[in-house]
């Protein structure tokens, strides 16, 4: 063994030969990065589009179909709209808002009244504009009960929960990004540096069969594969096997699959500060797609309000009969405007979402291991060949050039 070391040691070519498996290591490190970052940047494509010459990151350019995937793989299955909602307590929600709206009551009627008619409005006698202020600060707190409670009843047809998603994500890009970043930093992290674990240790391969066997060929094909088994090992051992198989001392896990805690609790944190919390849901629901049948609940229970009989003939004598038919959409359009305003109470809004919060990361625990391995897996299977075989020609280049220059020596 001594003389083969020193025989070795001997060879003209020892350097380059003993810096091969350094810089197999390099490669299987720098491929793994190029692909991570390839995965997640840039945001916006990059080149000449009509030619397809450049570059959007994978996930950024599927963002609708990731965010499809983050609501069908996971938050579909973790709660339903209504059972959110109920949890979230709707009574408080309805409270919230009733006490946003009573404390501004005056100004809020004025600014409707004004509005359709300035001069009789300010003409009307303050006796019956107090009597019209009392009767919608008394009947506000149950109407909104109604209204809140109806939504809550009907929250599956108020809200799309997939189509709320993905339109949030496709308009920021960012967001899917984070949110795979941040889940699975950990991993990103293990793909980037097993790169250089890796690609040592099948330099030493390499190093071995060039010492034996000095043709040509071999070292573009070990680079080719260097970059594509590292990439293809970093990218199945994060999350296989799926369940803990004991082999001796020893114990195979896939990595994501260990965190499963963590995850969820991070996952659950991330989803509801940006999506899925009572700021959005009200969004969604008063100004969404579907909001024209949240605006048909908020007429429907403001009708007793507005059809009563001093406030029907005060508001009659200040804007006429024919003003009172469009005067009762304006008043809808204006307690949605009312009602998300209440939800800009920070301290609410976290309040009631930390309920979901607690709801999700439960039930992510609770995920068999084939599901829970769903919520990172699309982020690297959606066109993961492109980056396996980025990591392989890459890893050839650096062949040639290794070639390059041991042909120069």
């Amino acid at each position: 063994m001594i003389e083969f070391l020193q025989a070795f040691y001997e060879r003209p070519d020892f350097w380059f030969l003993a810096a091969i498996p350094f810089v197999a290591s390099f490669v299987g490190w720098f491929t793994n990065w190029i692909a991570i970052k390839m995965t997640f940047w840039p945001l916006e494509f990059i080149g000449y589009k009509p030619l397809l010459l450049g570059w959007q990151g994978i996930i950024p350019s599927k963002a609708g179909k990731m965010a499809a995937i983050v609501v069908d793989n996971s938050l579909s299955k973790l709660a339903s709209l209504s059972e959110l909602f109920q949890e979230m307590e709707p009574e408080k929600i309805a409270e919230q808002i009733s006490y946003s709206i009573t404390s501004r009551i005056e100004e809020y009627v004025d600014e409707i009244m004004t509005e359709r008619n300035a001069v009789l409005w300010e003409n009307l006698p303050l006796m019956v504009k107090n009597r019209i202020y009392a009767r919608a600060r008394r009947q506000i707190p149950a109407i909104m009960d109604n209204v809140v409670d109806d939504m809550a009843q009907n929250i599956e047809d108020l809200i799309d929960l997939k189509t709320m998603v993905v339109r949030m994500m496709v308009a920021d890009k960012s967001l899917v990004v984070r949110i795979f970043k941040e889940v699975g930093d950990k991993e990103l992290r293990f793909v980037v540096n097993s790169g250089a674990y890796f690609g040592f240790l099948f330099g030493l391969i390499q190093l071995a069969v060039y010492s034996v066997y000095p043709a040509n060929w071999v070292l573009p094909f070990f680079g080719f594969m260097v970059g594509w088994a590292t990439n293809w090992l970093a990218l199945n051992v994060i999350f296989r096997p799926i369940d803990p198989i004991k082999i001796g001392p020893f114990v195979l896990h896939g990595l994501f699959m260990k965190r499963k805690a963590e995850v969820a609790e991070k996952f659950s944190e991330i989803s509801t500060v940006e999506i899925v919390n009572l700021k959005n849901m009200m969004i969604e629901v008063m100004t969404g797609p579907r909001s024209y049948r949240t605006k048909a609940i908020i007429k429907k229970h403001l009708r007793p309000l507005l059809d009563s009989g001093v406030v029907r003939t005060a508001i009659q004598i200040s804007i006429g009969a024919e003003g009172f038919a469009d005067l009762k959409n304006l008043v809808a359009d204006r307690a949605v405007d009312m009602s998300l305003g209440s939800m800009s109470e920070q301290g609410f809004s976290r309040e009631r979402s930390t309920i979901i919060h607690r709801i999700f990361s439960r039930r992510m625990m609770a995920m068999s291991n084939e599901e829970f391995q769903e919520l990172l897996r699309p982020a690297f299977k959606e066109d993961e060949w492109i980056l396996i075989m980025l990591g392989a020609v890459l890893g050839a280049m650096a062949g040639f050039g290794q070639l390059a220059v041991i042909l120069n020596l």
